[in-house]
């Protein structure tokens, strides 16, 4: 990467050192940057450079908490894992209808190109279409009616609802006093 400084104009050299101090403050991330994309092409083939995404989903838990959840296909270390993706996921739990919504943004993707498994308390989402890969395991905190779950997919955006399954309640039996 190259940064090119162009000033016209007139200045004394104490003012161009406080200037060119800022510069240098301010360009610090970028040539750490530079760093990261050098490592990065290291890591793999320049062909199947990018894209590169990472961030976090903020949500508010049932409990009134927030709930942090990281996404993308970039780690802490900064290094590709450009052959599958992780999509963001949300999970939504609507008590008033008992129903738990999952959302996956997986754009690129098909609807036949899906895959949903749900193993116990895990939804599994496998999605595959070209350069396109997506893969991801969605904890479930709810119990949930297996038979009841339906799946839609429209722009990119992969909705399953399935109703929420309450624990029976024990029945009791009552017992005489002789």
């Amino acid at each position: 990467m190259s940064y090119i400084l162009h000033y016209t104009g007139e200045y004394d050299m104490n003012e161009w050192d406080e200037f060119d101090g800022l510069f240098q403050r301010m360009m610090r991330p970028f040539k750490d940057l530079d760093n990261v994309w050098d490592e990065m092409r290291s890591f793999g083939n320049t062909q199947t450079f990018g894209p590169y995404y990472y961030g976090y989903s903020v949500t508010v838990g049932p409990d009134g908490k927030p709930v942090v959840k990281e996404y993308g296909n970039l780690r802490q270390g900064l290094l590709p894992n450009a052959e599958v993706r992780e999509p963001l996921v949300d999970v939504l739990v609507d008590d008033k209808e008992k129903v738990l919504k999952v959302v996956a943004e997986m754009p690129g993707v098909e609807k036949n190109d899906i895959k949903i498994e749900v193993v116990g308390r895990t939804i599994v989402l496998d999605a595959e279409r070209g350069e396109k890969k997506y893969s991801t395991k969605v904890p479930i905190k709810h119990k949930v009616d297996e038979n009841s779950i339906k799946a839609t997919y429209a722009n990119g955006i992969l909705e399953i609802r399935c109703n929420l399954r309450e624990d029976p309640r024990p029945q009791g039996k009552k017992v005489e006093v002789e």
